[in-house]
């Protein structure tokens, strides 16, 4: 792909100071850009950069003062980090564009049951099971294993070596990476004499509401009974477990290695940092945030934020972390004086 700098400030609503007619082919960091790349500058600890960068134009913000003149070309808008974010995400979808492969691969395996909607793609070695739909623009890469029954709503995409178990909903307009697991059983057992286990059927589904997406190798498990639920909006990490019964609120966001033990259910909105371990059976309110590495034992009220093991008030997990790291000085304070004695 290739723009001009005054196509591109077009694009941004933006001015250009400099040669509006300089050649952008690929977008970079300002500290690594090299001749033909846009890069921008979105925080004064990178301005030292600016003088020396090689990228061919740059976007800044239109309150930026600088001292002295600068030989690249500079991209004036409102904001230089929004308007970066913006064109990633054009140019993420015209290389898209370029690069979408279509129709269905003769290695795919396919049940003679399966709706298949219009302009959707099947790669290499794919296998769908009976009685499953993929509505219009769903787009399913290689190694991907779909059960039966499965519901796929339009333009949602699977990237290689998904699993979506039998009876899994999918909504519309979802991203689901690489080694995604959805409907894998819950870890259900029932302890009985002699400390043996007895497993528990896990009969309920996974539903995924729209505009979810969910990162790598993340696993959410099917319900005992009824549905492990995904609201609307949703993104979750790389590495995330979300166990059985488990129910997110829309446009929750969780982090990386964070896991959510069986009917727990997660508010609307909320933040979830990353390692973070919620018990089972618990309810957080909306709004809530969840610093990393924290441990939640109990419930959690609307707009609540914690952080620690077990969780607590962050601002109160601060003034004991304060008292915590005294402890050794006191300590030998508290010898001293005994000492003295």
């Amino acid at each position: 792909m290739k723009f001009n700098a005054l196509e591109i400030s077009k694009r941004l609503d933006g001015s250009v100071e400099g040669d509006a007619s300089v050649t952008i082919q690929s977008l970079s960091r300002i500290e690594d850009a090299e001749e033909g790349s846009l890069s921008f500058l979105a925080h004064n600890k990178y301005l030292p950069h600016l003088s020396k960068t090689k990228a061919s134009a740059v976007l800044v913000s239109n309150d930026l003062q600088l001292d002295d003149a600068v030989g690249t070309t500079l991209i004036r808008v409102k904001d230089a980090y929004a308007a970066f974010t913006q064109l990633l995400i054009y140019w993420s979808e015209e290389k898209k564009k370029q690069q979408q492969q279509q129709g269905i691969h003769a290695t795919a395996v396919i049940d003679p049951s399966v709706k298949l909607g219009e302009d959707v793609f099947i790669g290499p070695y794919v296998c769908i099971g009976a009685n499953s739909t993929l509505e219009s623009g769903v787009r399913i890469e290689a190694h991907c294993v779909i059960g039966a029954h499965v519901t796929i709503k339009q333009n949602t995409q699977l990237h290689p070596r998904v699993t979506v178990l039998d009876e899994t909903e999918i909504g519309s307009n979802c991203i689901l990476h690489a080694g995604v697991v959805l409907g894998s059983d819950g870890f259900g057992f029932a302890p009985q004499e002699k400390k043996a286990y007895l497993k528990i059927p896990q009969l309920g589904k996974v539903i995924i509401k729209n505009n979810v997406e969910i990162g790598a190798n993340t696993t959410v498990d099917r319900a005992t009974l009824g549905a492990t639920l995904i609201g609307e909006g949703v993104k979750l990490d790389n590495l995330v477990q979300i166990a059985h019964n488990v129910e997110i609120g829309a446009h929750t966001v969780i982090a990386a290695q964070t896991g959510v033990a069986g009917s727990s259910k997660v508010g609307s909105r909320c933040v979830i940092g990353g390692q973070v371990g919620i018990v089972g059976h618990l309810t957080l309110g909306d709004g809530v945030q969840i610093q990393g590495q924290t441990g939640v034992i109990k419930n959690i009220p609307d707009g609540g934020v914690v952080q620690g093991t077990p969780a607590i008030d962050y601002k109160s997990f601060y003034k004991s972390y304060a008292l915590f790291k005294r402890l050794p000085t006191l300590e030998s304070r508290l010898a001293q004086l005994e000492k003295n004695k």
